[in-house]
């Protein structure tokens, strides 16, 4: 992987992670589901009107858009809404980044390589560091529902692969046309019309969020994150998303006060660690190799 590559990376993790805290203050300003459709439909609009369509089929970019849309923050954003602290929310859904590499290996033939696989295994043992102190407080439900929203998002990491070298933006932002539609279906079942005429004078806040989260959270950070997966092997790509619970965590300890233990913070460096072995441990395996 590039510098480049790896940069661009980083940025995506910063972005998803500083995502929690406008979807946390988003879901007090309005209802979750709704939350979730405003995020999409200002991702497709107006975006669809400059942006060519993807060299993918319809029902694949649909297929992605109502599985990282729908599936994904769909269940996320409920989750928070019901109380999901957001460090644990962006701990536990990264869960994804070894869905993904499973899903990978067992669909798509990839295996990672040895670097790959410690690497991944020190991250995971900085996330079940992390979550032996943030279980303690989270309630069976919400936490239910981020492991489906991180089973989404690895089934959509796969269908970003199966799609190719092609525009991920037009991609990512064509495939939230699909979004809106169910999610406002389901949030006037849920919560009735109430919501929906809300939106008629919205919040500072809403706003604010709302264009975070749709460009910033989606057309930029998908775009970037979509590429990387077509480009490179799940193994390779995944583990950057590790950093989102270090963003998370630092991030919902800033603006809502939520506590970090000196346990979460070695588990935040073994994250770390996890994440540069996954880089840089190809070229110390063949050093130890030549040196032997």
């Amino acid at each position: 992987m590039t510098l480049r590559d790896a940069l661009s990376a980083v940025i995506a993790a910063l972005f998803f992670g500083l995502a929690f805290v406008a979807i946390k203050i988003g879901v007090h300003e309005t209802t979750p589901l709704l939350l979730t459709a405003l995020r999409f439909f200002f991702c497709a609009f107006p975006a669809v009107l400059f942006i060519r369509p993807p060299r993918a089929s319809f029902g694949l970019t649909a297929l992605y858009g109502l599985t990282i849309g729908v599936g994904q923050f769909g269940a996320l954003f409920v989750a928070i809404g019901l109380g999901m602290p957001v460090g644990l929310a962006s701990l536990v859904i990264q869960l994804q980044v070894f869905i993904t590499i499973f899903l990978a290996w067992a669909l798509l033939g990839e295996r990672p390589r040895p670097a790959q696989l410690i690497g991944a295994g020190i991250a995971l043992a900085g996330i079940a560091a992390i979550g032996s102190e943030r279980l303690q407080g989270a309630s069976l439900g919400p936490f239910l529902l981020v492991i489906a929203a991180a089973s989404f998002w690895g089934i959509g990491n796969l269908i970003g692969k199966v799609a190719g070298k092609i525009d991920m933006l037009a991609f990512v932002v064509w495939a939230a046309l699909v979004v809106p539609a169910p999610l406002i279906l389901a949030s006037l079942i849920v919560d009735g019309p109430g919501p929906l005429a809300a939106l008629a004078h919205p919040s500072l806040a809403l706003i604010l969020c709302t264009a975070f989260l749709a460009y910033g959270a989606t057309v930029v950070s998908y775009g970037l994150w979509a590429r990387l997966l077509a480009h490179h092997s799940a193994a390779a790509a995944a583990p950057f998303a590790l950093l989102i619970p270090i963003v998370g965590m630092i991030s919902g300890a800033l603006a809502f006060g939520e506590p970090l233990s000196a346990i979460e913070v070695l588990g935040a460096a073994l994250v770390m660690a996890g994440l540069t072995f996954n880089v840089f441990g190809d070229r110390l395996l063949r050093r130890r190799e030549k040196a032997a």
